[in-house]
């Protein structure tokens, strides 16, 4: 027993070492290959589930060592066994006869991670299904992220087909969305050299091997087409804002075509799924969800509808709020479009005050600065069964209204717009001079009929 704990230090280690027959010293490594191959199984017993994964990795006599049937089979009725309520993975009657022993080498492994991984999807899973009442989203989708310790990386290729791999410089969660960038100085090559960029999601496996880890493409994009219809958000002394898509900026120092920082922000509809359940080279695609269809209602689809819209920068909340009720009747439908008031100018109970400026704050290695009229929206809206129907999150300019039709309000009156393929969001906002805050005074969006048609089975 005293030479087995021995050898069981000794691999301890080294359980991390890529490959022992450089790493291991001769004598140790003559020892252990000398010992006879049930003494080594037996020693191996002795480990973790996390250090015989990564031992597996130093060798071929380690790897098929550390791939036993029997060591793995005892593990896996060690922790799934005796817990009735855990569905074993491999079979559903806990007694195996010899012949289920008798399985291919690796075999209990397999399942064992197999379940492990299964049991740690259904734990956050049943986390993502408290909805919160306000947004109609999952309550707990910032702490699933960090529990299932979750990060993000940008690769960038160049035209030459050169990529780096950028590690997150810093993050921000807000109540309906996710704020990343990325400021790598000297790594960020300038925008016209760019030709690609994609976003993984990474997660860390549970077990303790700091290279193991799991890539989901979120997001990939050509760039330089999407240069031709790059918006200038703003800027200051120092950087430009370039929104390339929504969603995406790009921030640029002044007069210069080199790089400061690169910014996503992201929906948390479904951010767990899209972050963890893609491969590395392909999204996760979203299931089908069929409604009920409702030949009864003639209205059907233009109805029931609930606003969540949240304005922020990337430190602090400006304003949050829901409304409900939402509705176009058939009758307003105009230019393709179904039109929903959330705001009216006419309404003042409806109006609603934002908490300080609207400007950008941004930082980049020991530089900082602030973009003003600038911020970032995101905005939930869902259908009369409380389901997401559409996510966005985008950073938004605002700009002064050339022509402000207002009997209620004396200050300055500005516009944020922001269009995709599917809606339109406007925004009048009125800056007030004695309390020192915009009064968000009218907020409509417009809705393309296709995509009410297409959801909801319709044909307006």
């Amino acid at each position: 027993m005293a030479a087995a704990k021995a050898a069981v230090s000794r691999l301890r280690a080294v359980r991390t070492t890529k490959r022992a027959d450089k790493s291991f010293p001769t004598s140790t490594r003559n020892f252990i290959e000398s010992l006879p191959h049930e003494i080594l199984v037996q020693i191996l017993s002795y480990l973790d589930a996390s250090a015989l994964f990564s031992i597996s990795h130093t060798n071929k006599l380690f790897y098929h060592l550390a791939s036993d049937n029997a060591l793995w089979m005892k593990r896996y009725m060690a922790e799934f066994g005796k817990n009735r309520k855990q569905k074993p993975c491999c079979k559903d009657d806990l007694a195996l006869t010899m012949e289920e022993q008798d399985q291919a080498a690796g075999h209990w492994k397999w399942c064992y991670f197999k379940t492990v991984v299964a049991r740690d999807t259904n734990k956050w899973k049943r986390l993502l299904g408290s909805i919160s009442c306000h947004t109609g989203l999952p309550s707990q989708t910032k702490q699933v992220l960090r529990s299932l310790c979750v990060t993000w990386e940008l690769t960038i290729t160049d035209k030459s087909g050169h990529e780096s791999t950028l590690e997150l410089s810093w993050s921000q969660f807000f109540e309906t969305s996710l704020t990343l960038c990325w400021s790598g100085g000297d790594y960020l090559p300038d925008l016209e050299q760019i030709s690609t960029l994609q976003l993984h999601g990474v997660k860390r496996n549970a077990l303790t091997c700091p290279g193991l880890k799991k890539r989901s493409l979120m997001a990939k994009l050509d760039i330089q087409p999407l240069t031709v219809r790059t918006k200038v958000l703003g800027q200051d002394r120092l950087v430009q804002l370039k929104l390339v898509q929504p969603g995406i900026i790009i921030g640029v120092w002044r007069d210069q075509s080199a790089i400061a920082f690169i910014v996503f922000t992201l929906h948390f509809h479904r951010l767990v799924e899209r972050s963890i359940q893609g491969s590395c080279v392909r999204p996760y695609e979203e299931p089908v969800v069929k409604l009920p269809f409702d030949d009864i209602d003639p209205e059907y689809g233009l109805h029931g509808y609930k606003l969540h819209i949240v304005l922020h920068d990337t430190v602090c909340e400006l304003m949050s709020g829901s409304f409900s009720k939402l509705f176009c009747p058939r009758a307003q439908i105009a230019d393709g479009l179904i039109q929903l008031a959330a705001i009216s100018r006419t309404n003042l109970s409806q109006h609603t005050p934002l908490t300080g400026s609207v400007k950008l704050p941004w930082r980049c290695e020991a530089l900082q600065g602030a973009i003003e009229n600038c911020c970032i929206m995101s905005l939930t809206l869902l259908d009369e069964f409380r389901k997401p129907f559409r996510c966005v999150t985008s950073p938004v300019s605002m700009v002064p209204e050339k022509t402000p039709v207002s009997y209620d309000y004396d200050g300055e009156h500005y516009l944020i717009v922001h269009q995709d393929s599917d809606i339109q969001v406007k925004m009048q906002l009125v800056w007030m001079e004695e309390q020192k805050n915009f009064i968000l005074i009218n907020l409509v969006l417009h809705i393309r009929v296709d995509a009410v048609n297409k959801y909801f089975h319709r044909s307006y």
